[in-house]
């Protein structure tokens, strides 16, 4: 299971990216896959071809996961 993560870098812009297991507390680098900005669009210090983007932690400010939606109930056609 893949996870989507926005990654805080010290003094720059977040970047939203996916990653294969979470963090562990002894990592010292992040791999991000297919890094983006927030609003999709291409980061501008990172190549446009390049796929994965790799970070070291002690730059990382915080990381935020996001969960995907969960899926909505369907409720069909009720007969009274």
């Amino acid at each position: 299971m893949s996870y989507t993560l926005i990654v805080h870098i010290a003094n720059a812009e977040p970047i939203v990216g996916e990653v294969d297991e979470l963090p562990k507390p002894t990592d010292s680098l992040i791999i991000l896959h297919e890094p983006r900005q927030r609003d999709g669009k291409e980061v501008p210090y990172i190549d446009r071809e390049s796929m994965v983007a790799i970070f070291p932690i002690h730059r990382i400010s915080f990381i935020e996961v996001i969960t995907p939606l969960e899926e909505e109930e369907i409720i069909g056609f009720v007969r009274e």
